[in-house]
């Protein structure tokens, strides 16, 4: 069977995951590339050593393609994804699915209606551990959650803020690191103990400047079930950690970081964990990371999704929580108050 044909839409760091996972998922190929700056495709192209063709739009390129890979910032998912409807070709997306919620709406709507699949690569859903963790939970082997302490503390240098307009702004970036570094673990929380009921925060931009989202911050969830999930997103935390999560339950705790198990405390039961699958997170600066695994976890997933005619790995309905979720905190935080989670 041929493999499946992409346009990935977007040259910057995250389109270059994209280019090198492709390239090691024998089912995909990358036939063309799409940038507003026709000369900055072309060179994406040749950089990458891709046979494809470089063009300005969708409309150009999308003539003999079967699906569309979104790595554009995250304000304007919602754009390459209507257009990609229109023209007939299956999404994936880049997380997260987008940054508000009529966005996430269109997006969903458009794809829905020409009945072509959306998904969002929300990665850390493949890793091993973190789906052992998942059928524990959901088989009620650790009995109530009481909490759960998630920490992403990583750190960004200002010229990371500078190196695009974009970067640092509510209308592309869609938020500081609850949205923008965060949504990978936030999607991971959600996705293994539930969407959130509401939400406190606090927020405050405190060690760069010339942006207008936050920096740093800390926010309050009330889980479904009663339990607490308190969340820290930053990027002043020099030199920069691992992302953490730590659960207490009923029947023990037990933590991980970068989606290792480090430590299991569950009565009566041995750690399930595997070994390691790859580094997660660029802790101390804001470079791309050179593991593709969960991308062509994601990316062989998709196309066995398109060619089964049967929903993604991660859907739009479940991949929108993080969004509405990271949307709370921010109204939480803006508004001083406790705040619904919507959805």
């Amino acid at each position: 069977m041929p493999p499946l044909r992409f346009v990935l839409v977007g040259t910057g760091s995250i389109a270059g995951t994209y280019a090198a996972a492709v390239g090691k998922v024998d089912e995909a190929e990358i036939a063309a590339v799409v940038s507003r700056d026709a000369d900055r495709a072309a060179a994406f192209v040749r950089e990458n050593g891709l046979d494809a063709e470089a063009a300005t739009s969708l409309d150009a390129a999308g003539a003999d393609v079967d699906a569309v890979i979104l790595a554009t910032p995250n304000g304007l998912h919602h754009e390459g994804a209507i257009q990609a409807a229109r023209l007939g070709k299956h999404v994936l997306s880049e997380k997260p699915l987008d940054v508000t919620a009529d966005r996430m709406d269109r997006m969903i709507a458009a794809c829905r209606d020409a009945g072509v699949l959306l998904g969002t690569a929300y990665f850390r859903r493949t890793r091993e551990n973190n789906r052992i963790v998942k059928r524990l939970v959901d088989d009620g082997a650790f009995g109530r959650v009481y909490g759960a302490d998630l920490s992403l503390k990583v750190h960004r240098p200002q010229d990371y803020y500078d190196s695009g307009a974009w970067r640092g702004t509510w209308d592309l970036d869609g938020g500081g690191p609850f949205m923008q570094q965060g949504s990978h673990d936030i999607d991971l929380a959600c996705w293994l103990l539930g969407r959130p009921a509401s939400a406190v925060a606090m927020t405050g931009t405190l060690g760069h400047t010339g942006i207008e989202v936050e920096d740093h911050g800390a926010a309050a969830l009330e889980l479904a079930g009663g339990g607490i999930l308190s969340v820290v997103a930053s990027t002043v935390c020099r030199p920069g950690f691992p992302p953490r999560l730590d659960l207490f339950t009923e029947r023990g705790s037990l933590s991980m970081e970068n989606d290792q198990i480090t430590f299991w405390g569950i009565d009566g039961m041995d750690s399930p964990g595997v070994a390691p699958e790859g580094e997660q997170h660029s802790a101390a600066d804001g470079a791309s990371v050179k593991d593709t695994s969960g991308h062509e976890a994601i990316l062989s997933d998709f196309v066995s999704a398109v060619r089964a005619g049967r929903p993604p790995l991660v859907p739009p309905e479940s991949a929108r929580v993080a969004t509405d979720v990271i949307l709370a905190i921010y109204r939480a935080a803006a508004e001083g108050r406790k705040v619904t989670v919507a959805g």
